[in-house]
């Protein structure tokens, strides 16, 4: 008999543990929990990305500016939430739709008007990542330039963990980078226009 209390002891620590990491391994992938001790860390590079767009520095600079330093859009409410606003800083969090759970990440955002905007991330689900955004002028209007890294920790598991958040982050970057140019290039047409 004592055997099978000691077995039954046993099986319930192990569910209790299994529980526990669950709930640890989903509290990181919601951005609830930052991991950062330093032990095995790997960097993975942020693109680099680039896209031309139809529409001055300027106006591009605004579109992606103007969500974190004026009002926020109705349609962009679910996505970004600024916590904390300045003149040229502000604090944000971002909450983005990942298969069937939305991670939220918060960051520092500083804007250097017109040429670039810079973030850095204070907690999600990895413990560092910067990242900017350039604009440049050219013939066609703009060039908007992406760029940063991303860093895991805990060794291999880090390492295989950062390749498919970098994968997933610029995933998300690029899109944003789409919608940021259809939004630019249509306030460039309606300037021309008027």
């Amino acid at each position: 008999m004592a055997v099978a209390d000691e077995t039954w002891v046993l099986a319930g620590v192990g569910a209790v543990l299994a529980l526990l990491v669950v709930g640890l391994v989903w509290a990181w992938l919601l951005g609830k929990l930052t991991l950062d001790v330093g032990w095995g860390r790997s960097t993975h590079p942020l693109g680099p990305l680039e896209m031309a767009v139809g529409a001055p520095p300027e106006i591009v600079y605004d579109v992606v500016a103007s969500p974190y330093l004026s009002h926020t859009p109705r349609e962009l409410r679910g996505q970004l939430e600024v916590l904390e606003r300045g003149a040229d800083l502000v604090v944000a969090a971002h909450h983005t739709r990942l298969w069937w759970l939305t991670s939220t990440t918060v960051e520092s955002v500083r804007f250097e008007r017109p040429e670039r905007v810079s973030f850095r991330l204070l907690r999600g689900v990895a413990p560092h990542v910067r990242e900017q955004f350039t604009f440049e002028e050219s013939d066609q209007g703009t060039i908007v330039r992406y760029g940063g890294e991303l860093a895991m920790d805990f060794w291999i598991p880090g390492r295989i963990a950062g390749r498919l958040v970098a994968r997933t982050w610029k995933r998300v970057v690029r899109q944003h980078m789409e919608q940021v140019k259809g939004i630019a290039e249509d306030r460039a047409r309606g300037r021309r226009s008027s």
